[in-house]
């Protein structure tokens, strides 16, 4: 983990945030009843609140209330957990082994979820899906691995490559 950070800066640039507090982490974790793995932290931590390539949203648990990784967590619990929108996933979304939680969108239609491990000694996984249609595809890879993938312009997401022709950018959101 300690050595993705500074291959996720080689590409997107130095980060500007740098919050330190562990305080909403802890506020959220203790609500959600789960911890959120170490790399989504230090990135997030890093970066803070951010859009990426014009298309991926990221947000910190300390952010306004318009870009609160807490309350886009909750909102998004509601809706992902409406008997019409369950059947899209592979799994329930919530903070038991096996649920998945929501983490990030992109304006390309994508919703962004960390899957938690069956037990404490698997890794997190990332799943992503499609809004628009029932399709999903779960990322055997850590948050940071995935978000390394997205930067080098693999297919993680729809149309990672387009956005971003003269190399990864981003921006903080207002």
């Amino acid at each position: 983990m300690a050595a993705i950070l500074p291959k996720i800066t080689a590409l997107l640039g130095e980060p500007r945030f740098n919050w330190t507090d562990p305080a909403p982490w802890i506020e959220l974790e203790q609500e959600l009843g789960t911890r959120f793995p170490a790399d989504f932290r230090e990135i997030v931590d890093a970066y803070g609140s951010i859009e990426i390539n014009s298309q991926l949203y990221l947000k910190h648990p300390a952010g306004h209330l318009l870009h609160s990784l807490g309350e886009n967590i909750r909102g998004d619990l509601e809706l992902w957990r409406e008997e019409d929108m369950a059947e899209f996933l592979p799994s329930p979304v919530g903070a038991n082994p096996g649920d998945l939680i929501p983490v990030a969108s992109a304006t390309t239609g994508e919703a962004i979820f960390l899957r938690i491990p069956d037990d404490t000694s698997s890794p997190w996984r990332v799943v992503v899906q499609e809004f628009d249609s029932p399709s999903w595809t779960l990322y055997e890879m850590a948050f940071g691995e995935w978000l390394l993938a997205y930067l080098k312009g693999r297919d993680v997401m729809l149309c990672s490559r387009d956005r971003a022709p003269d190399g990864p950018f981003y921006e903080f959101l207002p």
